[in-house]
C-alpha cells in the first residue's frame, strides 16, 4: 500500500521519525530474552521475589480495577519528598509534596514542561548533542523549535560559548528552556564546574531542566541549589536504579509555583494504581533495592579497565550505569561504517547496545552479561579490518 500523508495531519510530521523502543533491535516486537539487553540503560536486576509477592497481594486485595487511580498522588509525593531530602542530606521538611510532580515516566513531565513554556510559538528549546533524544523528539511533536549546539569531543562538555550565543541570537521564538542531563546520556559525563557556572548565570525567564535520571549511580545532585533558582526543575525516575522501567514512574522537584502549573497541564489519572503502589513499595524498600549499586559501579570499573586496554578503543570516565565507547581517531579508514558493523556483529553474537553519535553506549549488566560483553567486543575487534 502506498503511504500518503492524510490531509488533516500536520505537514511537519511527514518528515518526523518516531522514537524506536530498543533501537538496537531490528523489529518493533519485544526483544527476546536470548539477547543481553544492554541498549536502554535499565537495571539488569528484577525486583526481588518478596517485593513482587507484596505487589501481587496489593493487586489482589487492595487495588480496585473498576476505580480510577489516586489522581493527586499525595501519598506517593510525600514519600518522594522524604527520599529527595534524604538523598541530598537536607532537612526532612525542606521539600514537601507541594514540590513534587509525578508523571508516566519522565517523558510525560518533559512534555508537560514543554506545553507549559513553549507551546503556541512562545519559545524554543536548547539542547547540546549528543544527549537524551526525547527532549528534541517531544518538542518536535508539539511543533516547538529545537536549537542544538555541540560538545567538546574530548570531555563532552557543552560548547558554552555556542550555547550562550544561541540564547542571545535566537528570536521568534526565543529560547525558553535549556535541557541538560547530569550525568549526560549517552556520554556518561557529569556537569563540569564551567557548565554549572553557566547554568547558574542563566536569567530567570529561561527554564533550566536538569535531568538526574542516573543520580543513584552518580550520587551527585543539584537538588540542594533549587531554593536559590526558581527557574530550575530537576527530573528523576524510578526506571533505573529502582528497577521499575516497565511501570513508567518519573517525578520532578521544583518550586511550588512551577509544580502548580505542571499540575494544571498534566493528564488526569496519569499513573495507574499498580504503578503508584510499586513506586511506594520501592521507596519503602530503597535500602534493599539500592544495595545493587556498588556491584554495578564495580562492574562498570571492570568494563572500562579491560576494554580500555584495546588499542582501537577510547572510553571516557562514566558517572552512570553505562559506558560510552568510541573508536580511536585514525584507527579505521571509515569510522562510521566500522561502528555500524561493530554494532551489528555484537547483535549477531547476542549483545544489544546502542549505536549513537559516533559511538556505542553499553549498559552495565550483570557480571555474566558483562563478561560476555568483553569477550564479544574483543572477538569483533579481532575480525574488523583496519
Amino acid at each position: 500500500m502506498t503511504k500518503t500523508m492524510l490531509p488533516f495531519i500536520r505537514s511537519d510530521l511527514a518528515q518526523f521519525t518516531a522514537y524506536k523502543p530498543h533501537p538496537s533491535s531490528d523489529t518493533a516486537n519485544s526483544v527476546t530474552t536470548q539477547f543481553d539487553r544492554l541498549d536502554t540503560n535499565e537495571s539488569p536486576y528484577d525486583l526481588p521475589p518478596e517485593l513482587k509477592e507484596k505487589l501481587a497481594w496489593t493487586y489482589q486485595q487492595v487495588i480496585e480495577t473498576n476505580r480510577y487511580p489516586d489522581g493527586g498522588h499525595e501519598t506517593l509525593k510525600d514519600a518522594i519528598a522524604q527520599y529527595v531530602n534524604e538523598s541530598a542530606a537536607l532537612s526532612s521538611s525542606l521539600f514537601t509534596a507541594a514540590n513534587i510532580s509525578v508523571g508516566n515516566g519522565s517523558d510525560e513531565i518533559i512534555r508537560s514542561l514543554l506545553i507549559a513554556t513553549c507551546l503556541g510559538g512562545e519559545g524554543s528549546i536548547l539542547v547540546a548533542n549528543p544527549t537524551f533524544s526525547m527532549y528534541g523528539i517531544l518538542a518536535q511533536t508539539l511543533g516547538i523549535p529545537v536549537v542544538a549546539v555541540g560538545r567538546n569531543e574530548t570531555n563532552f562538555e557543552i560548547d558554552i560559548s555556542a550555547a550562550q550565543s544561541a540564547i542571545e541570537q535566537t528570536q521568534n521564538p526565543p529560547i525558553r528552556v535549556v535541557f541538560v542531563v547530569h550525568p549526560n546520556s549517552p556520554t556518561a559525563n557529569s556537569l563540569t564546574a564551567a557548565e554549572l557556572t553557566w547554568l547558574r548565570s542563566l536569567p530567570q525567564h529561561i527554564l533550566v531542566v536538569i535531568d538526574e535520571a542516573y543520580f543513584e549511580f552518580s550520587q551527585t545532585t543539584l537538588v540542594d541549589e533549587l531554593a536559590q533558582h526558581p527557574n530550575w526543575v530537576i527530573l528523576r525516575t524510578f526506571s533505573k536504579a529502582f528497577r521499575l522501567a516497565s511501570l513508567r514512574v518519573g517525578y520532578c522537584v521544583a518550586h511550588t509555583e512551577a509544580i502548580a502549573i505542571l499540575e494544571k497541564v498534566r493528564l488526569p489519572y496519569n499513573l495507574p494504581s499498580f504503578s503508584i503502589a510499586a513506586a511506594l513499595v520501592a521507596l519503602q524498600n530503597r535500602t534493599l533495592l539500592l544495595e545493587s549499586i556498588p556491584q554495578t559501579l564495580s562492574e562498570r570499573a571492570k568494563l572500562i579497565e579491560i576494554l580500555s586496554q584495546q588499542p582501537e578503543l577510547q572510553i571516557t570516565p562514566s558517572a552512570a550505569n553505562f559506558i560510552y565507547l568510541r573508536l580511536q581517531p585514525n584507527s579505521f579508514s571509515s569510522q562510521d561504517a566500522v561502528l555500524k558493523t561493530f554494532h551489528q556483529k555484537l547483535r549477531t553474537l547476542g549483545t544489544l547496545v546502542r549505536h549513537i553519535s559516533g559511538g556505542l553506549r553499553i549498559t552495565v549488566g550483570t557480571t555474566e552479561e558483562n563478561a560476555r560483553t568483553i569477550n564479544r567486543v574483543q572477538a569483533v575487534l579481532a575480525n574488523l579490518e583496519s
